[in-house]
């Protein structure tokens, strides 16, 4: 549930709501943690990612300077530990090295925290200074926790050995989606100046006006990807950028990653150290950047910039308004999106027909973060809040932008105007893309 809050609800609904968000992302960072014995908590299983013992205690060390010190103005709980839970002071492949808390005594220190976080919340007055209004500093924290759950899941996915996770399968298609949605040409309100926990990235809401585009009605299926394949996508120079086929050389890629292809041809999918069969109607996940591009240029179409995008996602034709979510206002439920980790992979295509928007785009909420063509900018106004490490220290560099959230993805960390960022390259996040073109003459009017 992404939290929305009203003029007339009272501080004590607030600290429920609160409360019970930050419940929710503990006990999914303690079902990632407590599926594993010590030693893999403490592996490190990519030299992309934190060992899991460290995400662990980074949550909270985080929980701890912003909500324990911070907002409640209290002592540590381990004044001593901070330098080794910053993200910017240790690359992820030398964490291993660090005299990280072991997972015992990282369970209890996030759970001590927890106790004083509780405690600072039943009697934080919620209000009048902008870290607390609306509970913002609250709900960071609880969207910073279920990022690094999601990181934690992506880990997951990295690890060998037996499979420990387990979710039902995600429901069935239920309409059949095919085909483009025309975008008008027209302005829109971009990001958020309103949202009480949207991320200084978010803001402000500013005009754009964005010419008329076509959007693909779906993100890129495997089947489609497979054509692709078929076609010798991987082997054609001519549809990649002179960067991407640079990468896709030295890394060897030959089909998106944990794809294997069995001795009659078949291709299969490991999925948190399971074998599937590949369904041809499930969006294409794990694909960096590049693959996206390379594909895009095959198909004749070109990857949405991030303001296409979300136009698409929020913006009502017919009446004009920029919604919070493609359905509407409301908070994202169970028949609306694929999200918080109820599934262990995307949903088939048409799986979410409540979830489309008033012009028919659907799962542009859930399934697999979606690659734009976008780079990572400021928007006019910006303002760094409440620290410069979020956003603007990355503000112009090597990135490109995703939108949308995955299956991975909790509600509290994803709506319309939520940006995420990653390097090209990167492919062991959940994500995957749908297409855009220009208009030809005479479409669109």
């Amino acid at each position: 549930m992404t939290i929305q809050f009203s003029d007339n609800a009272t501080t004590d609904r607030l600290r429920g709501e609160i409360a019970e968000v930050l419940t929710r992302a503990r006990a999914r960072t303690l079902a990632l943690t407590g599926c594993l014995d010590d030693a893999e908590l403490a592996a490190q299983h990519s030299r992309l990612m934190s060992p899991l013992v460290w995400d662990l205690a980074h949550i909270g060390n985080q929980e701890e300077l912003w909500l324990v010190r911070d907002v409640g103005g209290r002592a540590a709980v381990r004044g001593d530990i901070d330098e080794l839970y910053d993200a910017f002071k240790h690359a992820r492949a030398d964490r291993p090295e660090l005299p990280l808390l072991d997972p015992a005594q990282a369970r209890g220190y996030v759970g001590s925290v927890r106790d004083e976080v509780l405690d600072v919340l039943s009697s934080a007055p919620l209000r009048g200074n902008p870290l607390v209004e609306g509970g913002f500093a609250f709900g960071m924290v609880a969207q910073h926790e279920q990022q690094h759950d999601e990181t934690m899941l992506a880990t997951h996915q990295l690890r060998t050995g037996p499979a420990v996770l387990a979710a039902p399968p995600p429901p069935a298609a239920r309409v059949p989606v095919r085909g483009e949605v025309i975008v008008p040409a027209g302005e829109f309100a971009m990001g958020t100046s309103t949202d009480p926990w949207a991320l200084d990235n978010e803001r402000p809401a500013h005009p754009v006006h964005v010419p008329g585009f076509a959007i693909d009605a779906a993100p890129v299926t495997n089947g489609e990807y497979l054509a692709f394949l078929a076609d010798g996508g991987y082997e054609r120079p001519e549809l990649w950028s002179e960067r991407g086929w640079r990468h896709r050389l030295d890394a060897g890629l030959v089909a998106p990653q944990f794809w294997e292809r069995d001795g009659s041809g078949t291709w299969w999918r490991r999925a948190f150290g399971a074998p599937t069969p590949l369904r041809p109607n499930q969006p294409v996940v794990h694909v960096c950047w590049y693959e996206a591009e390379a594909y895009a240029n095959w198909a004749g179409k070109r990857l949405p910039t991030e303001a296409e995008w979300e136009k698409a996602a929020r913006f009502d034709p017919e009446t004009g308004v920029t919604r919070r979510y493609p359905w509407g206002d409301a908070d994202p439920g169970v028949a609306q999106a694929n999200l918080g980790q109820r599934h262990l992979e995307p949903a088939d295509v048409g799986a979410y027909p409540a979830g489309a928007s008033p012009a028919g785009v659907h799962q542009l909420i859930g399934d697999v973060w979606e690659w734009t063509s976008s780079g990572f900018e400021p928007y006019p106004g910006f303002r760094a809040f409440p620290y410069a490490e979020y956003s603007d220290v990355f503000f112009g560099g090597d990135y490109r932008m995703l939108r949308g959230g995955s299956f991975g993805t909790d509600p509290v960390a994803c709506r319309g105007t939520f940006r995420n960022w990653d390097h090209p390259i990167r492919r062991q996040i959940f994500s995957g893309f749908r297409l855009a073109r220009d208009l030809r003459a005479g479409e669109g009017r």
